[in-house]
């Protein structure tokens, strides 16, 4: 039952994945880039935690940590650089 379950979150992660990608890509204004980025980051986030449950490995729940932290970090500086022009004061 888990294993199906764990396909189906899979399959849905993939989809939302490929359709950030497409407003990454597409993305009218550099808000919407930087907010697909954002979405980006959280479904990589979702899709490394589903591979640590299917491979039972706590590694890869420290994986999800460090890109959670470091894409939080990465939104904060891009929507500072957008709206001020720079990132440092």
């Amino acid at each position: 039952m888990i294993a199906v379950a764990l396909d189906i979150a899979f399959g849905c992660v993939a989809a939302a994945m490929v359709l950030t990608a497409w407003r990454l890509l597409r993305g009218p204004e550099a808000t919407d880039r930087v907010l697909a980025l954002d979405t980006l980051y959280i479904n990589t986030v979702a899709l490394v935690i589903l591979l640590g449950l299917r491979l039972r490995s706590p590694l890869l729940f420290e994986a999800a940590l460090v890109i959670a932290m470091l894409g939080f970090i990465a939104t904060v500086a891009l929507a500072r650089f957008l709206a001020r022009g720079d990132v440092m004061e």
